[in-house]
């Protein structure tokens, strides 16, 4: 093959030029080639060089973070949740037997509401301490307490936070506070549509609040959509009277 391709050559001298130029390019291209590949060794060398520190370091605080986490959790909060659990107990049985001094302060062996409040701040417990201690303090007629304990209040369980926001409008009617006191009710009254009792009980007392100030108009509104949302419950006849009272009159 070898003599061939220089047989050919001698006879045309362009076959001898141009395969020349072939060898040249395959080994041109070999060449980039093997630059490129060193470069991109010698560019991930140097990157790793000059950031192997930060990126152990970063990998370790991540590990340290989630590790501290993970160990915070079963070594702190779980133990106090537990702690506050049991506390709480004494309590809610005091609250239960309408022992009320007790269930706020405790007895002087178990805690009440308010030190589980104090001594365990972010448990489930003290969340719930917040809602007994408003509640014992609105039967107390201490309204400012209610209102300080309740507000600090919250939960997804859809009854027992319409019954914190009915309190809510409980305490700020007995203050003076006849607009809040109207928006809580209205809170309580719309925050679970299928709680055909609990909702049409907070809309009356919203539509009640509405014409003790005087604003009627509002009042009928809260009246018919009591009606409308809530027509076989025990507020809705009821609403039919007071609607009669303000003037309206409905033909079925």
């Amino acid at each position: 093959m070898y003599r061939k391709i220089i047989l050919l050559s001698q006879i045309n001298p362009y076959f001898s030029r141009h395969f020349e130029l072939n060898i040249m390019a395959d080994n041109t291209t070999k060449t980039v080639s093997g630059i490129k590949e060193e470069n991109g060794v010698a560019t991930a060398k140097d990157f790793w060089s000059r950031f192997s520190k930060p990126i152990i370091y970063a990998g370790g605080a991540i590990i340290l973070i989630v590790g501290g986490w993970l160990g915070y959790q079963q070594w702190v909060v779980a133990p106090k949740q537990k702690k506050a659990n049991d506390a709480i107990s004494k309590a809610q049985e005091y609250f239960a037997k309408d022992s009320l001094k007790l269930a706020l302060d405790g007895d002087g062996t178990n805690a009440g509401f308010l030190k589980i409040i104090k001594n365990y701040s972010g448990t489930d417990a003290a969340k719930l301490a917040h809602y007994y201690a408003g509640a014992i303090y609105l039967r107390q007629d201490d309204f400012a307490n209610a209102i300080k304990y309740l507000e600090q209040f919250s939960t997804k369980a859809t009854q027992v936070q319409s019954a914190a926001w009915r309190m809510l409008g409980d305490a700020y009617m007995s203050s003076a506070k006849q607009e809040k006191g109207i928006e809580y009710y209205l809170k309580a009254g719309n925050l679970n549509d299928k709680d055909e009792y609990t909702s049409s009980e907070n809309l009356y007392l919203a539509a009640l609040a509405y014409t003790s100030v005087g604003k009627n108009k509002e009042a009928i509104e809260v009246f018919k959509t009591l009606k409308e949302k809530y027509p076989k419950s025990e507020k809705s006849a009821v609403a039919d009277k007071y609607l009669a009272k303000l003037g309206v009159i409905e033909n079925d």
